[in-house]
């Protein structure tokens, strides 16, 4: 079976590499469209889409898409990517000494010559901030990290000095739940 990342995340493939798979990244080029609100229902449609949209440009059976998203959640508001340095601003000032969810929705899709099976499910991880002052915000900001994650951090980095604790799955917050990933794959292609 071929296994194809549908993700540009260089993130997700040195995660995925670490479960010692051989697998294929195509990035998703569709547009994502949310219809939903709660954290665990968006990044679930997300992981969907990305998969469709991926599986568009492949012919051919056999073969195993894994469709990700990854959102950071404070109460009810849900924390993209920052659209510019102001909006990383007010993501990790909001942030700071508070605890908030991170949700990665995955999606795996597998085709095969009898047709193609889908099975979808979500992480969440529980982060909590030490306290930043304003300086610390825009010193991170200014090396340019968070302009590509959502919530505006990432924790693999530098500003893992600011996180006071995690509950969950680390890799996770990262952008993907290998463990929980392979416990998926191993039931779902043994099913399929």
């Amino acid at each position: 079976m071929k296994i194809i990342l549908g993700s540009a995340s260089p993130r997700r493939k040195e995660l995925l590499e670490r479960m010692g798979l051989a697998f294929e990244v195509i990035p998703s080029k569709g547009e994502e469209i949310i219809t939903k609100i709660i954290p665990s229902e968006v990044v679930r449609e997300l992981a969907e889409q990305k998969a469709d949209a991926v599986l568009r440009e492949l012919t051919g059976d056999d073969q195993l898409i894994i469709g990700a998203d990854t959102i950071v959640a404070y109460g009810h508001q849900i924390l993209g990517k920052p659209a510019d340095e102001e909006d990383a601003y007010r993501m990790l000032h909001t942030l700071s000494g508070k605890t908030h969810q991170v949700y990665t929705g995955v999606c795996l899709l597998r085709t095969n010559p009898d047709g193609q099976t889908e099975h979808l499910f979500y992480e969440k991880t529980d982060v909590t901030f030490y306290p930043m002052t304003d300086r610390e915000i825009w010193e991170y900001i200014r090396t340019g990290d968070p302009m590509d994650k959502a919530g505006s951090y990432g924790i693999q980095g530098v500003f893992g000095k600011y996180v006071r604790e995690i509950h969950g799955d680390y890799n996770n917050v990262v952008g993907l739940p290998i463990a929980r990933l392979y416990q998926e794959m191993k039931v779902f292609c043994s099913e399929s």
